[in-house]
Formats: C-alpha cells, structure tokens, sequence
C-alpha cells in the first residue's frame, strides 16, 4: 500500500515537470531569444510620385547698402535710426570737414592766382606778336633797300636778326602761355577733387529703403570704406534656401514654393525660386536656392528662418515602397541597399535601385522587385537572412 502510494507520488511530480517542461518550451518559442520576430509588412504596388524638395533658409535682401565714407574722417552726426524710411538722395549722416573748407578757400586763391598768370602771359604773347609783326616789315623793307644798294648789307643783316628775335620771344610767350594754362587745369582739377571730397561728406542714400543698422555714432572715428550705415530695400527681401544635393534632382528656376516664417508658421506663404546658385558646399553637401515671395508679408524681419518646400512635377509610373523598409546592409561589396522580401514565410535580403523620394515617405523602387512583393517594413529587431518572422498589423514600442 505504501509502495503504491510512493509510485502514485512519483508519477504525478513527473508529470507535473513534464507538463512544466512543455509550457517552458511554449513560452520560449512564443516570446523567448527563439521566438519569431515579429514584423509589419507591405506590398510594392505601382503608382506616381509628387515629389518635392524641402529646405531651411534666411530671409535676406537682395539689395542692401553699407553706407559709409570713402576717406578716413570723424562722424559730425547721424540723422536717421534703425527702422526709418528713407528715400534716394536723403542724408543719412555727415562727416566733419576738419580743413576741407579752409583747402577750399586756399584752392580759390591759388585758382584765381592761377587765372592771372595765364592773363599775363596771354598779354606778353599778343605784345611778342606785335614785335614780331614790326620786326618782319622792317627784316622785308631793308631788305628791298639792300637789294638797292641804299644800305650796307650789315644793316639787312641786323634787321634779319631783329626779325629772329622776335619770332623766338613769341615761341617763348606762348610757351609761358600754354604752362599757365596748364597750371590753370591743374588748379581747376585739385579744387574739383576738393569739392568733391566735401560733397562725399553728405551719406546719402542710395534708394528707397529702411535703416537696418547703425554702426557708428557722432564723434566714432571711422576708415575708408567703413560703415557707418546698412540700409536695405524692403521689396528686394527674398529667401536663401539650402537642400541637400543627394535630394536636389529637379532643382531649377521657376519651381513654384511654400514658404513658412518660423515667426508664423500656421500662415504658409506662396513663392517662387527666381536663381539656383552655380556653386554648392562640398562640405555640408547642400545646395542653395534664391526663392522670392508673391506677396511680402508685413512685419518681414531680415535674418528669420524659414521653412521651404517645392514641388517638384509628378514622376512616372513606378513600384512604390514606404521608406522605412528601405535597408542598407554592409557586405563584401559594401554597403548595399536592399529591402526584406518574404517568399511565403522564407526571409530573403533582395538589393533594389532608388529613385526619387516624396516628403510623405514613398520611395520609388526602379529595379529589383516586381509588383505584389511582400516587404517588411518594420521588425522588433535586426533581421538576419533565414530569421523565423510572424507577420502583425502593428508593432508597439519596437525599432525599425
């Protein structure tokens, strides 16, 4: 009887191990390290992209002026302030003179020094020219008397060389006639380079715009060419756009754009890329656009980001994939780009061939698969080729 008993106890404990070893084994296969991975899967079905670019830039003025002296000088004072409206030809700002009045008043008196000098000469020349006149009927007169044997030839000779000296005094006359004129010029031109000085002393602007800076003060000692202003024109506002060169085919002018200020991002803003630049950055691989608006906003602010998009014209018909399942795998060959294709429950890495992408997430699929292909999307882990998988609807707090 208590051997029974014994056997009976036995029994049951293995039994119950038994029955403890399957339901291990269920719950290792089920969701232990030799569980299936689960996965999210789609179909490759064919369709047509809208594809568009999208970029982040700065509002910037195409026209903007650094309003500044052409010589080093002193600031007297500032008439304007950042934010006001000025128009072409307004003074903005003045620089002192320091001596340029008291070197325009020395350059009127060398001027009119310079005016009587060449009055003087102009004098001397016309009394040469008389003496010279006189010299030749009297060189021609004795010579006609000498010819006649009325007077000795050392007479004639004299007078031929009276006739000389006259001809030589006016060469000298209007030698001195043409240097005082020259002077003349000279004086003339310095007293321009001087008025002209004192007119670049008046900043003037430019054009119509707004004062976006000022950079100096009254008393500020400044340098050539340094500013003392910045002005821009509001109507030339327009925005510098950078997008990556992998994804820039189809950039080009005349794309249509939607601009949002990052000051109102729910009000989108209609524009168009008026200029591609020629030289993009080799170091952030990205390429820059010049995109204007339709209609200037109120309030535009230089320097404010922006976000843009542009839309690109639909492309042809092609197998579409989400991007997510797109894979890249390191390989002898090196790094390829590939998808997860399910052949039945068979797990295969199959490379494919890109094209473009859209901004929801759809890749085109131009060489490697065929319509109807099953492709994971997202997996609760890194697949490996022969990896057992269980297909679900939806993964929760998993990793692509």
């Amino acid at each position: 009887m208590k051997l029974n008993a014994t056997l009976s106890r036995r029994l049951g404990l293995g039994l119950l191990g038994l029955l403890l070893l399957l339901a291990l084994g269920f719950v290792v296969q089920r969701s232990g390290p030799l569980a299936p991975t689960r996965v999210t899967v789609t179909q490759a079905a064919e369709g047509r992209l809208t594809p568009a670019l999208f970029g982040i830039g700065a509002v910037e003025a195409r026209r903007a002026y650094q309003i500044g002296p052409t010589t080093a000088g002193r600031v007297k004072r500032v008439a304007v302030d950042v934010g006001d409206l000025v128009k072409t030809g307004q003074v903005l700002a003045e620089m002192d003179p320091v001596d340029l009045d008291e070197r325009l008043a020395a350059a009127d008196a060398a001027l009119a020094r310079a005016g009587s000098v060449v009055a003087g000469a102009q004098a001397q020349l016309t009394d040469a020219a008389s003496k010279r006149e006189l010299a030749n009927i009297n060189a021609r007169r004795y010579a006609d008397l000498g010819a006649q044997k009325f007077v000795s030839a050392g007479v004639v000779e004299a007078k031929l060389q009276e006739q000389l000296s006259a001809a030589a005094v006016v060469s000298g006359a209007e030698a001195n006639l043409g240097a005082a004129r020259q002077d003349l010029q000279r004086q003339l031109a310095e007293r321009a380079g001087l008025r002209q000085q004192r007119d670049k002393l008046h900043l003037l602007a430019p054009s119509d715009g707004v004062v976006i800076g000022r950079d100096a003060e009254a008393g500020s000692t400044v340098l050539a060419g340094q500013a003392v202003l910045r002005l821009i024109e509001p109507a030339s506002l327009w925005v510098k756009v950078r997008f990556d060169q992998g994804r820039s085919v189809g950039l080009a002018e005349g794309l249509r754009a939607e601009i949002v200020l990052r000051s109102n991002p729910a009000a989108p803003l209609a524009g168009t890329v008026a200029r591609v630049e020629a030289v993009s950055d080799s170091v952030t691989e990205e390429r820059s656009a010049l995109v204007t608006f339709d209609k200037l906003p109120a309030g535009l602010a230089v320097g404010e980001l922006a976000e843009v998009t542009l839309a690109l014209p639909p492309t042809a018909a092609a197998l579409l994939l989400p991007n997510a399942s797109i894979k890249r795998r390191l390989d002898l060959q090196g790094v390829g780009v590939g998808v997860w294709r399910l052949d039945g429950d068979a797990l295969r890495f199959v490379p494919v061939r890109t094209g473009q992408t859209s901004l929801d997430g759809q890749v085109q699929i131009l060489d490697g698969l065929k319509a109807g292909d099953r492709v994971v999307v997202f997996s609760e882990k890194a697949l490996q080729a022969g990896s057992r998988v269980k297909v679900v609807e939806r993964l929760t707090g998993s990793r692509p």
